[in-house]
């Protein structure tokens, strides 16, 4: 009976772990959709640039730029909403806009990559701010 009852309590804990990480450890990305749909093209474009592949950032600067501008017109979720983090969004879209000009003007992937890898951090700040990290 006394191995029953140590056994209820553990997997009443065990469940009450699973629902507390459901509710309360959602991701930024899960509170905040246009982050989630910036990242998806950053992802998408910043690791083939590692590899020395500029098409996919050339091919989509116009598209990161249109989801970096949706992400700074969106409602910040509360719990990021911080003045770093305003600053950090402003800098993430007006980056993103800089990067579409200088790919369209023909710039080189050198310059290209500089950009992006500018972007990135920028990107990388604004998660660090979601995780209450310091920046």
């Amino acid at each position: 009976m006394k191995n029953t009852i140590i056994s209820g309590i553990a997997l009443a804990f065990l469940l009450s772990l699973s629902f507390s990480n459901n509710v309360f450890g959602q991701s930024a990305m899960d509170k905040w959709p246009e982050l989630k749909t910036f990242h998806s093209v950053m992802s998408q474009t910043f690791h083939p640039m590692e590899e020395g592949n500029f098409d996919p950032i050339r091919k989509r600067s116009g598209e990161m730029a249109q989801k970096a501008k949706a992400l700074a017109k969106s409602a910040i979720p509360a719990e990021f909403n911080k003045p770093e983090m305003i600053t950090a969004v402003k800098a993430l879209s007006g980056g993103s806009k800089k990067l579409d000009k200088i790919i369209k003007k023909g710039a080189a992937d050198d310059v290209v990559g500089k950009q992006l890898v500018a972007l990135h951090d920028t990107f990388h700040t604004i998660v660090g701010i979601c995780k209450g990290e310091d920046h």
